[in-house]
């Protein structure tokens, strides 16, 4: 399983397109816990992510497994 889009909808959702076809609505806010993941509660620094390796990753290197991102998401 992989992420091979991802955009911005709003507050900490995202619209992921996974690997296997699917596009889901992700809800991370709850998943925001720990030191790595505490400047992704800045809203304009969750907004810049990428996907350099088959998940949406932060510049300060916080990402979340492809398979997590898929269980937790809900279908678009």
């Amino acid at each position: 399983m992989e992420v091979i889009k991802a955009d911005y909808l709003d507050g900490y959702r995202l619209r992921l397109r996974f690997s296997n076809g699917e596009t889901r609505i992700a809800d991370i806010e709850s998943s925001l816990t720990g030191p790595v993941f505490q400047p992704l509660k800045d809203i304009e620094y969750f907004k810049k992510f990428s996907i350099p390796f088959n998940t949406v990753q932060w510049e300060n290197g916080a990402d979340f497994a492809p398979e997590y991102l898929y269980e937790i998401s809900k279908p678009e």
